[in-house]
């Protein structure tokens, strides 16, 4: 596995002390507002964002999608449509797509150790996002 973390150095095989570090000193502003964690395969999670204002997607490769998490209960604070602006640029989430950082740690977590993914998060489909063969 590697993470990266905007404008740091990536880690190849991160603990996952380290992966929930890093996830936790995200920020939606600033120079650190964004992470991966990829395997060797392709897949990915892909953080945005920081403390409660966050976004989780992941790439799976053997269905050829991007997947966006979300939950039951939305966030009362942002409607629909509310942008999250960070470093590599923004996306309109809707209001059951925003996270808090704990919630992203977890997930990355799951992924790093091949756990299940945590219960409170489902998947939302993006679209194609791999060439058909």
């Amino acid at each position: 596995m590697r993470f990266e973390v905007e404008n740091k150095p990536p880690v190849e095989g991160p603990s996952a002390r380290r992966v929930r570090a890093g996830i936790l000193s995200l920020r939606n502003h600033g120079r650190h507002s964004f992470a991966t964690l990829a395997d060797g395969r392709g897949n990915y999670l892909l953080a945005a964002g920081g403390g409660v204002t966050c976004m989780l997607e992941r790439r799976d490769v053997d269905a050829g999608r991007m997947l966006r998490a979300f939950v039951d209960k939305p966030a009362k604070t942002v409607p629909d449509g509310t942008i999250l602006a960070f470093g590599a640029g923004q996306l309109r989430l809707l209001a059951d797509e925003w996270l808090t950082a704990p919630q992203v740690a977890e997930a990355f977590d799951a992924f790093l150790l091949c756990k299940p993914w945590p219960m409170l998060l489902h998947w939302r489909d993006q679209g194609d996002v791999l060439p058909r063969i």
